[in-house]
């Protein structure tokens, strides 16, 4: 989560979704960054609204604006299969290694998730709140010309994001059932999407 007073803009780091590079590219600017412990790093709607907005707003004297990026439900889900692929989760029960993208995939819609399938959810991440708290601008994290235009015209400057924390290989693929029985299962993932 990054903070910037001068521009009244509160950046939510969606998991999965290159808040890492946005970091990176503005940290210069950022009266606060928080990027440790996950938790807070990647505090959702919710937890914002409850813990941080109150707070930015007292000390900022100023209501404001909140920033965030949305991906595409599929590749979000392969993003977080191929990371927990990495060789230094081998044997642990965060690991996907030895599992197929669509036993993942299949995990995930489970209502008791084990712990390799338990990455939450985008939509919950982003569900506003009951007092009217929500994402201001949210944008499609595919979309990079409408959130790098975003932020280069709050910032009135040219910005350059780096990927990162990219994970190697080929994005996976889901079996068509399987993709069916998710979009079934999980509409408000890519309803929420869609709408951007």
């Amino acid at each position: 989560m990054l903070l910037f007073r001068k521009e009244k803009l509160v950046i939510l780091s969606v998991p999965k979704t290159g808040t890492t590079a946005i970091e990176k590219a503005l940290a210069s600017n950022a009266s606060m960054i928080i990027s440790d412990p996950p938790e807070l790093k990647h505090a959702p709607v919710y937890r914002y609204n409850r813990f941080f907005r109150p707070m930015f707003e007292k000390a900022c004297k100023a209501e404001m604006e909140t920033f965030a990026m949305m991906r595409e439900p599929i590749s979000w889900l392969g993003s977080w299969y191929k990371y927990r692929q990495r060789p230094f989760l081998d044997g642990k029960q965060n690991s996907t290694a030895n599992i197929s993208f669509d036993d993942f995939v299949l995990a995930y819609m489970k209502g008791d998730k084990p712990p390799f399938a338990n990455v939450g959810s985008q939509a919950k991440f982003l569900e506003p709140r009951p007092n009217g708290t929500k994402v201001d601008h949210l944008f499609r994290y595919e979309g990079t010309a409408s959130w790098v235009g975003f932020l280069e015209d709050r910032f009135q400057r040219s910005l350059a994001f780096e990927r990162l924390n990219v994970s190697a290989g080929d994005p996976p693929t889901l079996f068509p059932k399987v993709e069916e029985r998710l979009r079934r299962k999980l509409p408000e993932e890519f309803e929420l999407w869609e709408q951007l």
